[in-house]
């Protein structure tokens, strides 16, 4: 019998879904269209979480050399480079990370002993990964809040999994980024529609005047374009 890994019941949960440097940055592999705006308020929720200490519950897609990109035209996420790496402020002090090796094993009460768990994958879909799978499937929170990368892919698999699971879910639509934005409006609609709740970020934090982004060095992030800014949710 696996004993429970989660036993102390807290209001909110952060499920931070690929918040890595491949994805978030201009120069990363799969960079989403909306970067800048999603960095802003992912760096947000993540300090909120710090405030508040709010647990979190990331996932790292992490492929071996050779990966064919998944139709993102070149490799991302391969093991040991940069673009793998998690975006700096998405990372807690206290946090503990699990390799992709198919087991199941997790220290009991976890998330009393950590404030971040990292759990690495092969794929976009968590419930893919047996360790992923148990531990997202047994937390019991009232509510599930998602951010992240991608719209379309990552954080579809993700919510879905959880509400097939009867959890409650959030996704901040204007913290999650996206390489195809019609694809990603169909995501949104999909999740919404099998029980999630969309929301912007100032429902859960209030209004905020934080404008740099604090990591990604090109231009409309370091505020030198005044270009407007779009995305999912926009």
């Amino acid at each position: 019998m696996i004993r429970p890994v989660v036993t102390l019941r807290r209001r909110r949960l952060i499920i931070d879904v690929d918040t890595q440097k491949d994805f978030l940055l201009a120069n990363g592999s799969a960079c989403v269209r909306n970067h800048r705006r999603v960095l802003q308020n992912i760096r947000r929720v993540m300090a909120w979480a710090r405030m508040k200490n709010v647990r979190v519950i990331s996932t790292k897609q992490v492929y071996d050399p050779g990966h064919s990109g998944n139709g993102h035209g070149q490799p991302y996420c391969i093991r040991g480079t940069e673009g793998c790496r998690k975006v700096p402020y998405t990372v807690r002090k206290n946090h503990i990370t699990f390799v992709a090796d198919g087991c199941t094993d997790l220290p009991r009460d976890i998330l009393k002993t950590y404030d971040q768990v990292v759990l690495h994958k092969r794929c976009s879909n968590p419930f893919e990964e047996p360790r992923a799978d148990r531990l997202l499937g047994d937390v019991q929170v009232n509510e599930f809040v998602v951010i992240g990368a991608t719209t379309e892919d990552a954080v579809k698999h993700t919510v879905l999994g959880l509400l097939l699971r009867r959890k409650s879910v959030t996704v901040l639509v204007d913290a999650v980024g996206a390489c195809d934005r019609g694809a990603a409006e169909i995501a949104l609609r999909q999740m919404e529609a099998k029980g999630a709740k969309l929301a912007e970020t100032k429902a859960l934090l209030g209004s905020s005047s934080l404008r740099l982004v604090g990591v990604c060095a090109c231009d409309r992030c370091q505020g030198r374009l005044q270009k407007k800014s779009f995305g999912v949710g926009a």
